[in-house]
Order: C-alpha cells, then sequence, then structure tokens
C-alpha cells in the first residue's frame, strides 16, 4: 500500500529580491488615481448585461453580423485561428464609448483553477483521490499535501511526481512507457470525475469573475483562458459556470496544447501568437507562483487573486495583488485599473 505521508517537495521557484509592488496596487481598494465614483458609474454601465440593449449584448450581436466568434471549433483549432483578433481600432472605440482610457489591453487572459473557480481543494483532489479508490491503489492526497503537489503544474506531471517520490503502486507497471499509460488512464477517469462535478454547478465563480469578463468583452478586448488542466475540464466550467453566451466569446487554451507546462510560458506565448497579440499589451489574471512566473516569463503584466492554497507563495514580481476580482470594484478591480496598472507599466 502506498502512503501519503511522505512527499520530496518540489524545489522552489525564486523571483529576484529587487522585484517589489508598486505600493498603491497593494491596497485592498486598488482604484488609486481613479475616482471611486466614476469607476463604479462605468462598471455598473458595463456590467447590467440583462436585456437587448446591454453593453455586453451590443458588441455580442456586432460580433455575430461581423462573423466574429470564438466558438466551440474555433477553441478546438486554436492553433490555426486568428480571425477573432478584433482590431485594435474597434477595441479604442469600444473604450471610448464605454468611457473607458482608450489604452486597454489587447486581451484579459485568465488562468482556471483558482482564478474563475477555487477548484483545487473540494474539486481536483476530490477527483484525484476517487479515481485512487477506484483502482484500489491505497492512496489518498489530504489538503495539505496537495497544497504541496500544486507546485507541479498538470495533472499527469503531478502524479508521477508524486509517485518517484513515495513509490509506485504495486498495480503499476515497471516498464516507463507503460508507466505513463498507467498515469494517463488515472488522469482521464480523474477527469471524467471531475467534469461530472462540475455539471452538477458545485464549483462557484470567484467573486467578480463574470463582472469582469462582461466588462472586457464589452469593450472590445480579448478574453482566453490558459490553464494547464484538462481542456474538457476547462470547457466544461467555462461553459456551465459562465454560461454558454460568454463561452461563445472567449477562447480556451488548455491541457497539452503545449508540450510544457507552468511555470514555462509556452501557454501564454501560443495564446498571443494564436490571437495574435502583443504580449506586452496583454493582462494575465492568476492566482499562483507558478502561473505568476509563466505570464512574466512571457513578457506580460500579471495580476494575481490569491485563493486558498495560494495565499502565502511569493507573489513579489506581480504588477498587482488581490484577494479577489471582487464584486464590485471597491472590493477589488475592474477594466479601468487593469487598464492603469498596463500603462504604467509599460
Amino acid at each position: 500500500m502506498v502512503t501519503a505521508t511522505a512527499i520530496a517537495p518540489a524545489p522552489a521557484l525564486r523571483i529576484p529580491v529587487s522585484a517589489s509592488l508598486s505600493p498603491q496596487w497593494r491596497a485592498s481598494s486598488p482604484s488609486a488615481g481613479i475616482p471611486a465614483a466614476s469607476s463604479r458609474r462605468r462598471t455598473a454601465a458595463l456590467v447590467s448585461t440583462s436585456g437587448r440593449n446591454s453593453p455586453l449584448q451590443k458588441v455580442l450581436s456586432a460580433d455575430a453580423a461581423a462573423g466574429v466568434t470564438g466558438g466551440r471549433n474555433n477553441r478546438r483549432n486554436a492553433p490555426r485561428v486568428t480571425a477573432n483578433a478584433r482590431p485594435r481600432s474597434v477595441v479604442a472605440a469600444a473604450a471610448e464609448a464605454a468611457g473607458l482610457p482608450a489604452s486597454l489591453p489587447e486581451a484579459l487572459l485568465f488562468d482556471c483553477d483558482g482564478v474563475l473557480v477555487d477548484t483545487e481543494r473540494d474539486g481536483h483532489r476530490v477527483s484525484f483521490n476517487q479515481a485512487f479508490e477506484e483502482k484500489g491503489l491505497g492512496v489518498t492526497w489530504d489538503v495539505p499535501l496537495y497544497g504541496e503537489l500544486l507546485k507541479i503544474g498538470g495533472g499527469k506531471e503531478r502524479m508521477t511526481h508524486y509517485f518517484d517520490g513515495v513509490g509506485w503502486p504495486a498495480a503499476a507497471p515497471t516498464d516507463a512507457t507503460e508507466r505513463a499509460a498507467f498515469v494517463a488512464g488515472l488522469h482521464k477517469s480523474k477527469t471524467a470525475l471531475f467534469m461530472e462535478l462540475v455539471e452538477t454547478g458545485a464549483l462557484p465563480l470567484r467573486p467578480g469573475v463574470a463582472r469582469l469578463i462582461d466588462e472586457a468583452l464589452a469593450a472590445g478586448v480579448q478574453v482566453a483562458v490558459c490553464s494547464t488542466s484538462n481542456e474538457k475540464a476547462v470547457g466544461a466550467i467555462v461553459r456551465v459556470m459562465l454560461g454558454e453566451e460568454r463561452a461563445q466569446h472567449m477562447r480556451i487554451f488548455a491541457g497539452d496544447v503545449v508540450p510544457k507546462k507552468k511555470p514555462d510560458p509556452a501557454i501564454y506565448n501560443l495564446a498571443a501568437s494564436t490571437l495574435n497579440l502583443n504580449p506586452a499589451r496583454c493582462v494575465v489574471i492568476e492566482d499562483s507562483h507558478i502561473g505568476l512566473t509563466a505570464a512574466k516569463a512571457a513578457g506580460m503584466t500579471c495580476v494575481v487573486t490569491k485563493s486558498g492554497y495560494t495565499a502565502d507563495e511569493d507573489f513579489s514580481a506581480a504588477d498587482a495583488v488581490f484577494d479577489a476580482i471582487g464584486d464590485s470594484p471597491a472590493d477589488g478591480f475592474d477594466l479601468a485599473c487593469v487598464a492603469s496598472l498596463l500603462k504604467s507599466h509599460n
């Protein structure tokens, strides 16, 4: 029987100590330099998404008329599709109409787990354990251990690292190629279990996620999700938790679409090249040190929203750190804040 009592921790990722946050972006209310009342008015105008005349609905209707879409077929063929890259003039015009700064980012790139939904402890961890139980492996990942394992990007990589550290189950083959297939099978089972959990709607969105996405879409800013998790699982989270209407206008880059996982920047580099983006004009929303490292290595601005597992990690290289995006700008930040942050760091 394999136990979960010991594991060699992953090497710590170090960030130069000279990196620091601008003081105005450490505060719980980040709208320094942006009048709170006007920020709230802009947000209220943008996120009133019900009805035909809402800002989001107008943008989505205009996209449909122009043939601009980020729907399921585009996401499936992500490396080859660039047609939904919106001209900068369109973004600027939408921003001006909404009363936002013209120098908006070209794209907001969201991590999934811990950013859109706090899935790790009560979602992925539970699904891993259920997959282990179904295979009779005698393995259980408790909450603290799983927090350590999150230093490894990617579920298959995480399991391999764990078994290499504590010993492989008796049911696992000894040949390296066969072990890789064994891990892939476990991960497939885990993903199916996780998707069942997602489909129930048991994992709610983190505060402010839908609001910020609506603001971005209404202003013509591209929105994508860049994750090391399985593409089907990420797609289910986006579709179920954010709704089909938003999902149709978001791109997904996930799973094995790149050979290396975070902290390697490959997933963000792929998003930039596929969507014809200038990395210096992209803002990434991450929740972990390895995600932050990937975003900065891709040359992008990175805002961290801390999650339960990552609150004590080193975020000294981040451009801003918040507890959450927030249901209102007063609780976190909005698109105007992101634009000002981008301008101040480029």
